[in-house]
């Protein structure tokens, strides 16, 4: 096993238990590694402390399996997290009865580059670093083993494979998938998944809870869902008992997707749905045009700013939709907004809601804020996981 010498003082991170070990904090490789293999992180006083996961391409340059220098990075030891990391959600009460629930959520489940997602029988796998590439069979015997699914189904086609020097891969690795459309039931709402085509693992798991907030907010109000995707958060109001629900996005597949969740739900009443494919900055001015109000409206856009860099231009599209928001709400109005820019920090965000206030000329309050389920962990030793901040802001 090939070791890596820290740099001096580049052992702090580590000692408190954060994961990744950067290209600049490894002074030498004694040794021969692939990409994925395992290595011995040592300090530079000769200190093991711990294994890694080995990836040359990545700027991350190791991934830190274990903090315990006796723990044997194996087979074993894969099923063993595994079975941890699904158990953890077996045990919350908050996430019985689930069809969809995040089992593996990467760092914060003390694995690295492995997302699973469950739907029903079927769990998709997203390995997205070297180390995670490396032990793909252990991580499915894990999966299989501990949740007792039917199908494991591969999306490990991010764009971060290519900083580890990955190809994309993608298909059935375990079983076979069920005919037809897979659906699951989230909160009483019956939703089609595209595990092969839909966004990240084919679903927006990690909203979960909050669509199902919506839901009750929505008792008796107008809708305005944006970025609104496949529906969640529209049928959670439906549900909840909107007076009507107008849902916008940008992509002609996802609507017919919507359409086709509200038929699986006979019980909502179709004819307070409205639909409208279009650019949303586009919409929401031409809304304005019209003088159309709405008592709740929800601000989901898709990821603006990725990383630290795009922050500054993020946050001019994260202003410039939320002042529309808070200039399209009747008075006593919500505005729930969201941002799952990793690059956009929560106290960065609340500025610029607020300051999107300020200049709408509206007086608002912050009533909730939200954040992914318990089934997407935040690792205390790893803030950067708390990617999704949500702000539920109510107007006089």
């Amino acid at each position: 096993m090939a070791e890596l010498i820290l740099a001096p003082g580049k052992e702090r991170s580590v000692m408190r238990r954060h994961p990744w070990i950067f290209a600049g904090s490894v002074a030498k490789l004694a040794g021969r590694s692939k990409p994925g293999d395992t290595v011995e992180v040592f300090t530079e006083h000769g200190k093991l402390m711990g294994r890694a996961a080995f990836s040359p391409a990545s700027q991350i340059r190791a991934r830190m399996w274990s903090f315990d220098p006796a723990e044997s990075i194996d087979h074993g030891f894969f099923k063993r997290r595994v079975a941890t990391s699904v158990a953890r959600r077996a045990t919350h009460p908050h996430l019985a009865g689930q069809d969809g629930l995040r089992l593996i959520h990467g760092e914060s489940d003390g694995l690295p580059g492995v997302i699973a997602d469950r739907y029903g029988q079927v769990v998709v796998l997203q390995l997205t670093s070297a180390g995670a590439e490396k032990w793909r069979d252990a991580i499915v015997a894990g999966l299989v083993q501990a949740t007792g699914c039917t199908c494991v189904y591969e999306r490990s086609d991010s764009d971060v494979r290519k900083l580890e020097g990955l190809e994309p891969c993608t298909g059935v690795i375990f079983g076979e998938m069920p005919e037809g459309p897979l659906v699951i039931s989230e909160n009483g709402v019956r939703m089609e998944v595209d595990v092969a085509g839909g966004h990240k693992t084919g679903f927006y798991l990690d909203q979960r809870d909050n669509r199902f907030l919506t839901g009750q907010l929505s008792a008796g109000r107008s809708v305005l869902n944006c970025f609104c995707y496949t529906a969640g958060f529209s049928l959670q109001a439906l549900a909840g008992g909107a007076t009507g629900v107008l849902s916008i996005d940008s992509s002609g597949p996802a609507l017919e997707t919507a359409q086709r969740n509200l038929a699986l739900n006979p019980q909502l009443d179709a004819s307070r749905a409205e639909w409208r494919e279009a650019d949303v900055f586009e919409a929401l001015r031409s809304l304005r045009t019209e003088e159309r109000k709405f008592d709740l409206i929800i601000l989901d856009p898709p990821k603006f700013a990725p990383s630290a860099a795009h922050a500054q231009r993020a946050a001019r599209a994260y202003k410039d939709i939320n002042i529309l928001g808070f200039r399209l709400l009747n008075p006593g109005g919500i505005l729930t907004t969201y941002s799952c820019s990793g690059g956009i920090g929560l106290e960065l965000f609340q500025q610029i809601v607020a300051g999107s206030a300020v200049d709408a000329g509206v007086d608002a309050r912050i009533i909730h804020r939200l954040g992914a389920g318990p089934d997407h962990p935040v690792g205390l030793a790893v803030p950067e996981g708390e990617y999704l901040k949500g702000l539920v802001c109510q107007v006089d």
